[in-house]
């Protein structure tokens, strides 16, 4: 169940956004856990990558067995590091997670993807094999497993994932309010390369959609004609804010986090900046004389005002620790597992617990943001 809608609100629609970043998204899982427990279950879920991955695991299971199957699948991809460091601090734990993260690039993570035997560049130009460092055979055997696909379809949780098509360079989504979604649109969202191999759909190859944008919120904005009312909980793995780098590992990092970020923060500013003047037109509108509302210009923008829901953003941002290092997307041990998995549960605790969250009321103009895990 929702929580009850202040009053004088239509009821919003949920909707959970979340963005790639590989051993990062169990900041996803996590915050998806603590929605819930606080009755913010989503009636639509979005993602890309590894948050296209948690996507199908929560709309594709019964709500009282999403967390359980969120937990395995964190688990077994994190069971072969379930280390710590010796010592305590913050230079023994960064180079724990160098550790950890070389082990996982050699040896690959359970029940997501292994290495090639034998490797890529000795595969037969063009082959399949040939185009990736790492095979995802794991990874379809393990959605088969945590996802009931007859669920998604059903629609009773909307699922939305992006892919890139390698040929022509665009982006598409895979909505399961279009098509009958499989294994295979997940695979292809994730689909990273040269790590991991291109997906075929329909005779077409695919790439991580993160290759375009790493998050979804654009597509739930603008291309859904949806004219509901909505609450989206943007789930970010990388921030857009950080500090100036020291070391060329440090620019590794930063890059990173500038790269697979900026697409939120532009989505919803532009958003923002649409819904004012799309409430600016509409008064203008009301307005005219008569005989100029049968102008094809004004019947133009009639028809662009009808989108003005009332849109509430709610940003739950991954803050790197100081020991985290640029290789914290493909870190995948238990510990640091662990850790983003509970601050992801922090965070969204924190935001239902701010005052500007409890006194929340509709937009009156724009876009109500909210940023408060921080705050």
């Amino acid at each position: 169940m929702h929580e009850p809608v202040p009053p004088g609100r239509n009821e919003e629609r949920v909707v959970l956004v979340l963005q790639g970043g590989g051993a990062l998204g169990a900041y996803q899982a996590g915050a998806y856990e603590a929605l819930a427990e606080a009755g913010h279950a989503p009636d639509w879920v979005a993602g890309i990558s590894i948050g296209a991955v948690n996507a199908a695991i929560i709309a594709g299971n019964a709500p009282e067995r999403r967390v359980a199957r969120l937990r395995t699948f964190w688990e077994r991809v994190s069971s072969q590091v379930q280390a710590s460091p010796l010592i305590d601090g913050t230079d023994p734990r960064e180079l724990f997670n160098y550790m950890s993260a070389a082990y996982v690039s050699t040896l690959g993570a359970p029940g997501f993807f292994e290495p090639r035997f034998p490797p890529a560049p000795l595969m037969p130009r063009g082959s399949p094999a040939a185009l990736s460092v790492y095979d995802s055979a794991p990874l379809k055997e393990t959605l088969h497993e945590l996802v009931d696909f007859d669920i998604i379809n059903r629609c009773a949780v909307r699922l939305s994932v992006g892919a890139v098509n390698i040929r022509s360079g665009n982006f598409a989504y895979f909505d399961s309010q279009d098509m009958t979604i499989g294994p295979e649109h997940i695979m292809a969202s994730g689909a990273l390369p040269p790590g991991l191999p291109p997906v075929m759909i329909e005779g077409e190859a695919y790439w991580d959609g993160g290759l375009v944008s790493n998050t979804p919120l654009q597509y739930i904005l603008d291309y859904t004609g949806e004219p509901s009312d909505k609450c989206i909980f943007q789930v970010d793995l990388f921030s857009a804010r950080g500090t100036m780098p020291e070391t060329l590992f440090d620019v590794a990092q930063r890059e990173k986090e500038i790269r697979y970020s900026s697409r939120t923060r532009l989505a919803t500013d532009n958003y923002e900046q649409c819904q004012t003047m799309r409430r600016a037109a509409r008064k203008l509108l009301e307005r005219l004389p008569p005989e100029l509302c049968d102008n094809p210009e004004a019947q133009l923008l009639s028809q662009w005002c009808d989108g003005d829901a009332a849109i509430t953003i709610v940003h739950l941002i991954h803050r790197r620790a100081a020991y985290e290092t640029h290789a914290q997307d493909y870190e995948f041990s238990r510990l640091s597992v662990e850790e983003h998995w509970q601050a992801g549960r922090d965070d969204v605790r924190r935001t239902l617990r701010h005052p500007k969250w409890r006194r929340r009321e509709r937009p009156k103009e724009g876009v109500l943001v909210l940023n408060l895990a921080g705050d």
